[in-house]
């Protein structure tokens, strides 16, 4: 599965130009997760970087729940049991964060 494509890309907003709304009306753009534990990324904003890479910054559901920037290539280079990889929540495009974390309280 590719975890990005050009409409995620196109609704992606810079970093920094989220800054002033407040973390409940934050809009995820995308989802990630891995399907063989509990963590999940809500990626909020992101940028391409000189190398190619794209860097986000998003809240990170795992041990704990933070925000912070984590980068494409880290995403893709996980690799779980049985090879499993990082997926991309099909269901997740553009929508409020306080809806999506729900779930995950």
């Amino acid at each position: 599965m590719k975890l990005l494509t050009p409409e995620i890309i196109r609704a992606l907003p810079s970093l920094y130009t989220t800054e002033a709304v407040r973390l409940q009306d934050k809009i995820v753009i995308c989802k990630f997760f891995t399907p063989w534990t509990n963590w999940t990324w809500f990626v909020f904003e992101g940028e391409k970087q000189a190398d190619g890479d794209y860097l986000f910054f998003g809240m990170v559901h795992g041990f704990e729940k933070e925000c912070g920037n984590f980068l494409l290539s880290e995403l893709i280079a996980v690799r779980g049991p049985a090879g499993l990889r990082i997926e991309r929540d099909l269901s997740v495009f553009k929508r409020p964060y306080q809806d999506l974390r729900r779930g995950y309280e």
